[in-house]
């Protein structure tokens, strides 16, 4: 019989400590998305139990961090604690009684995702009183053919699923480095927009901060209050910023000059790749690295080690790219603009944060997406699509696809006849693959069967029938000219992989759209009775 290691616990008033001394602590909610955005402390960080070998080494490049892992009773922390320490991790540790110790403690919990940038935003706007206009007020401006250029903050994606009317594509980072290109006559009017209000905000403000002569104001509420005020929204718009706008000297001086200004106000360091190199390989500190430009630049050519981080997605998503609290984190661009816009923010979230110099086109020679270090899946059993096909047509087979994509992707397109399953819910205590047709052997995909490798014992284990991994995962089928279905049937585990925003479709998107803007308004008031962040504005 194995006898499982137990791992210590640590109390709500040894975290709280930590995280108000600037310590390292990785404080990592284990369950999955939508029941951690219900309810979780402001630091801890969202690391589902179900990709940890996915996520692991990237997100927590040193080994020895001290890791405390939380969930509200279901015994996914355990099993988390478990896999950490397989992959190499050291210090280790059960938060004490889970949620309900941190809430019996006295400790604050808050709702939705990314909230401490999110809680930032709004503590930036009580400080700053950073200039607003309203949905109304805004599409009359537009309608009058005011001279007006509304900006749009959010990830391309995101700006192509809804926009405003006309309104051009501006990733956080890039508003400084590229609006005084794209509104060059100072009496024109810039609006700011995201789909709620975080990356309005700090848009906003970076550009008052660094001194736009235009009149600046983020539309209020973003695209909830354009829907709210029952004002129309364009889809599938491909409006984008011209990679050169801003580019010419006399501009970028400016720009840059403003930039560094902020950063250095906001006690931003300063640093080189060599030394950011020597600082990665401390075994003492953490430090992340990121590549702050747009992720074409990025996979054109980078330096080695720096991951890819659009600014504004870093300061609207910090904890999910650096979860290690009291962590370093390093910024490189090749503008002296979009660093050192990113750096300020971080730094007023209590980020020790550093802005690379001195480095030149010759020292970007790596190439491609972020690398994906994770350790090596067990050895598995495999078959190529057309294999499976094969069995597929045959019902003597048996045989049953089991997919560990997300659920979005699954509903999508999917293998016909396949069922999406919960990795974390691979486990006794779960019913979701016992519900399932009766199969002779099991063959598990996902995407490009990275997170299916590593299922694909967990469901030998479970339910003692032989199991093939999908060479190429789901991709590789529809390469192959294979058929796929969509829809959310033969959903086997329940999705609760993604918490759905208030904008997309709920049954009340009214009522929910509301109440996610009174959740905003009150995270100042969070903040304070929380009393860990240690958020400034300058």
């Amino acid at each position: 019989m194995t006898v499982k290691k137990s791992f210590p616990a640590r109390s709500y008033a040894d975290v709280r400590a930590a995280l108000l001394a600037k310590r390292e602590i990785a404080l990592l909610d284990v369950r999955e998305e939508d029941p951690h955005a219900q309810c979780h402390p402001l630091f801890a960080a969202n690391f589902p139990l179900a990709r940890i070998e996915l996520d692991a080494y990237a997100r927590l490049p040193r080994r020895d961090v001290p890791i405390v892992l939380l969930d509200a009773g279901e015994g996914f922390a355990a099993r988390a604690a478990e896999r950490f320490d397989a992959l190499g991790y050291t210090d280790v540790a059960l938060l004490e009684d889970g949620l309900d110790g941190w809430i019996r403690a006295g400790g604050e919990v808050f709702r939705d995702v990314n909230v401490p940038s999110k809680a930032f935003g709004e503590f930036v706007e009580a400080q700053r009183h950073t200039p607003s206009l309203s949905a109304e007020s805004v599409d009359a401006l537009l309608k009058s053919g005011d001279d007006v250029v509304v900006l749009d903050a959010r990830r391309f994606d995101e700006y192509q699923t809804m926009n405003i009317p006309g309104s051009i594509s501006v990733p956080g980072a890039e508003l400084v480095l590229r609006a005084r290109a794209l509104a060059p006559n100072p009496a024109t009017r810039v609006i700011v927009n995201c789909a709620g209000r975080t990356r309005s905000i700090i848009g906003t403000q970076s550009l008052v901060n660094a001194g736009l002569p235009n009149p600046v104001a983020a539309l209020r509420n973003g695209t909830i209050g354009w829907t709210l005020a029952g004002q129309t929204l364009e889809h599938g718009s491909g409006r984008q910023f011209d990679p050169h706008a801003g580019r010419d000297a006399a501009t970028l001086d400016t720009s840059r000059h403003a930039a560094a200004t902020l950063a250095d106000r906001a006690g931003v360091g300063r640093t080189t790749l060599a030394e950011a190199a020597r600082w990665a390989a401390d075994p003492a500190r953490t430090t992340y690295r990121f590549d702050v430009r747009t992720p074409a630049e990025y996979e054109r050519a980078h330096a080695p080690g720096f991951r890819g981080a659009p600014g504004g997605q870093l300061v609207q998503e910090t904890e999910m790219f650096a979860p290690v609290r009291g962590a370093r984190v390093v910024l490189f661009d090749d503008d002296g603009v979009r660093a050192n816009m990113t750096a300020s923010w971080l730094a007023q979230m209590n980020v020790d944060t550093y802005v690379v110099e001195h480095a030149s086109a010759d020292d970007l020679t790596e190439t491609g997406p972020s690398p994906g270090d994770k350790p090596a899946a067990p050895p598995s059993d495999t078959i190529e699509p057309h294999a499976l096909a094969a069995l597929l047509d045959d019902p003597a087979s048996g045989t049953v696809v089991l997919d560990f994509t997300t659920s979005a992707n699954h509903v999508k397109a999917h293998i016909p006849g396949a069922h999406w399953v919960l990795r974390s819910r691979l486990a006794p205590a779960y019913d979701d693959l016992r519900a399932l047709p009766d199969a002779k052997r099991y063959v598990v995909t996902c995407g490009s069967s990275a997170l299916a490798a590593y299922a694909a014992p967990e469901v030998a284990a479970l339910t003692g029938k032989p199991v093939q991994l999908l060479e190429g995962g789901t991709a590789a089928w529809v390469r192959a000219g294979l058929p796929v279905e969509s829809g959310d049937t033969r959903l086997a585990s329940p999705r609760i992989d993604r918490y759905r925003r208030p904008y997309e479709g709920t049954d009340n998107a009214r009522e929910a759209m509301n109440a996610y803007l009174e959740w905003e308004y009150g995270l100042v008031a969070q903040l304070e009775r929380d009393g860990t962040h240690g958020f400034f504005v300058i």
